[in-house]
């Protein structure tokens, strides 16, 4: 069922957009890895089935579509886990950190949500106290042109959405500092983020947009 449902989300991809692939090479065909991207749009989701070919991939859906069929469908024939992102969902937290530590390879969205003004937001700690918490390399992921409305428009005008994807080189984080977690995790935080923003066109850099380490990244590539 796993590869049928790859498969439609590559029929699907095929079909709505054009995506250019870059740094493919950096998502590794095994071992403990958790993927963050940005979250711009719904098909956010069926894109990361189509460019990781993983049998083992950790995905988190949020509680609010645990009443369409379709997601009940998805969550159970991928193995995915029902997440409560308005609430410390130590339940999740728990599965996921497990299955890290098996090998697995989450994919997860630092910010939470889709970001309505369609540029990065304020990422929450989550992806850096996983990461820290299992040692677990994270692979940065940039996307864009897949948010909600441009995918409509270009839908009603039988035309196909321009994609670009881009996967950055895997990293580790530092060891959990626990007598400054908060400021840890914040810093930690931002990293990622701001890894991810170095590899996105400057239009989607939004609250990142003057972070020092964002200038220090782009001005290391430049």
């Amino acid at each position: 069922m796993r590869k049928l449902i790859r498969l439609g989300a590559k029929l699907i991809m095929f079909l709505i957009a054009d995506v250019t692939a870059i740094g493919t090479e950096n998502l590794p065909a095994n071992g403990s890895f958790i993927a963050a991207s940005n979250h711009l749009g719904r098909v956010d989701a069926i894109l990361t089935l189509t460019l990781i070919d993983r049998s083992d991939l950790i995905l988190m859906i949020a509680e609010k579509y645990r009443k369409s069929a379709f997601w009940r469908f998805v969550v159970k024939h991928l193995d995915a886990i029902w997440l409560n992102r308005f609430e410390a969902d130590f339940h999740a937290l728990r599965i996921v950190v497990k299955r890290l530590r098996q090998g697995q390879f989450l994919v997860i969205a630092p910010e939470g949500t889709r970001s309505q003004q369609e540029t990065l937001m304020l990422a929450k700690h989550g992806t850096a106290f996983l990461a820290a918490k299992t040692g677990a390399p994270i692979i940065p992921i940039a996307l864009y042109g897949t948010e909600d409305r441009v995918i409509k428009q270009n839908l009603r005008r039988f035309k196909r959405s321009k994609i670009v994807v881009q996967a950055g080189a895997p990293f580790t984080l530092p060891p959990l500092d626990h007598k400054n977690r908060d400021q840890y995790l914040q810093a930690q935080t931002d990293e990622i983020m701001c890894r991810i923003a170095a590899m996105l066109p400057p239009s989607y850099h939004g609250v990142y947009a003057d972070h020092p380490r964002l200038r220090e990244l782009t001005e290391c590539e430049a």
